[in-house]
């Protein structure tokens, strides 16, 4: 009698994700730590010309996404971006897009954790202890494993609560805080260079950025030729318009004033309207918006693990699928691992812009994969979403991530360290197909 085929590691796993699962994953994603802290950073470097830095991300983002939800209609792997390049553009430069996608994701987790956890406790105690805050770290990521463990369900019911209770208080901010916007302090003084508004986006950007982790459990997606674009273009769409509204509403209050508030902008100008009260509600406030991320984090990235394990580019017992709960278990214990280690010990600064650099290199390869899945009419189940205007809109998000990507790495420190994280990606790539090539003999023996 012979044995039935295996199934493939992503028929294993459950489509359960729909438009409003989906949509509040990448949303959690895109909305993080980010907003509550980057307003500052914008007006010290554009005083009232801070919102020009928001609109050039949300113009670069809207062509990158645009790019992603044609992709992602086409494609249906778990996988995410990593899935999309790898489909069109060949294993190599797959596996990198699946390891700048990991990397990235694993080092902005471990920075937010520590972020988090940080805040968490400055509600509490003005000097927290650092043993107490290590032990709580250990505590929210084996937490956050166990749940996601249970269910890709039970991780998007949590997500769907955190999106509702993250969007209480920033809305709250937005509509009582425009009445205390002075309009003077919204008069741009001078108009910046094109190049000092790109610099600063580049930074800002890390506001916006986070599609390429959320969009990683596309296998996991009902109807994904529908849901995965509606759910893409609805989630960035309702972040942008709600970062423009925070920026301006905290500008107006505060004016260039504003540079000085440090980690905690949006605090600091509740505060200055409303009182303490409303200082700590808006502390707290970050507080969920970076556990959100983290739910949204811990439910995506490690699907990263799992496809690039499906695909023999990590140990196969990777692909392992919980019986029960049909989730790729052991990829999350692992990863839930590494993002503890590297949380212990990471830098929230440097690991920012190494993840935007790193971000803007993946979406440059994706808007190129879309050309080329269009090109070989790749579809999934379904008619894919096809972006209007034909090579318009691909060739405009190359041109323009290849021009942010020059000005955010002017000084040359965060491009080397890409440098170096590229070339250990191409040798262990190589050193798989080593392997492949010395095996193959044997084999045919």
């Amino acid at each position: 009698m012979v044995a039935p085929a295996p199934a493939h590691p992503d028929a294993l796993l459950q489509r359960a994700l729909g438009i409003r699962q989906f949509g509040s994953n990448i949303f959690n994603y895109i909305v993080g730590s980010g907003i509550f802290l980057l307003p500052a950073i914008a007006v010290s470097k554009l005083g009232t010309a801070a919102p020009l830095a928001y609109v050039a991300c949300a113009i670069i983002m809207g062509l990158v996404v645009l790019c992603f939800a044609e992709a992602g209609s086409r494609v249906h792997a778990t996988g995410g971006a990593y899935a999309y390049v790898e489909t069109a553009l060949g294993p190599m430069l797959g596996f990198v897009a699946g390891c700048l996608i990991f990397t990235t994701g694993m080092f902005a987790a471990s920075a937010v954790f520590s972020g988090f956890i940080r805040s968490l406790l400055a509600l509490f105690t003005a000097t927290p202890d650092p043993w107490l805050t290590k032990a709580l770290i250990l505590v929210v990521v084996a937490a956050l494993v166990s749940l996601n463990m249970r269910g890709v369900r039970t991780g998007a019911r949590v997500l769907e609560t955190i999106t509702v209770i993250k969007l209480v208080p920033l809305l709250a901010f937005v509509v009582i805080g425009a009445f205390f916007v002075e309009p003077s302090n919204l008069a741009m003084t001078d108009v910046p260079s094109a190049s000092t508004v790109l610099g600063t986006a580049g930074i800002v950007i890390f506001a916006f950025s986070g599609i390429e982790g959320a969009t990683v459990p596309s296998g996991e997606v009902k109807d994904s030729a529908r849901t995965v674009p509606l759910s893409i273009l609805l989630a960035l769409g309702t972040a942008t318009v709600l970062y423009m509204a925070i920026q301006y509403v905290a500008l107006g209050i505060m004016g260039p004033a504003l540079a000085e508030t440090g980690r905690t902008p949006l605090a600091a100008a509740a505060g200055a309207a409303l009182g303490p009260v409303a200082h700590a509600v808006m502390i707290a406030a970050a507080v969920v918006s970076m556990f959100g991320y983290l739910s949204a984090n811990i439910l995506s990235e490690p699907r990263g693990l799992f496809a690039l394990s499906r695909d023999g580019f990590l140990p196969r017992f990777l692909t392992n699928v919980h019986p029960t709960f049909h989730t790729p278990n052991t990829a999350i214990a692992l990863y839930g691992v590494m993002v503890a280690a590297i949380a212990l010990t990471g830098s929230y600064e440097w690991l920012t812009i190494f993840a935007n650099l790193s971000a803007l290199l993946l979406y440059f390869m994706c808007s190129i994969a879309v050309l080329v899945l269009r090109k070989r009419n790749v579809r999934g189940e379904g008619n894919p979403f096809v972006i209007p205007g034909g090579p318009i809109v691909p060739v405009a998000s190359c041109l323009s991530l290849a021009w942010l990507f020059f000005e955010t790495a002017r000084d040359g420190t965060q491009l080397y360290a890409l440098g170096i994280a590229l070339a250990v990606i191409f040798a262990l790539y190589g050193l798989r197909a080593l392997r492949g090539t010395r095996r193959s003999p044997q084999s045919a023996r």
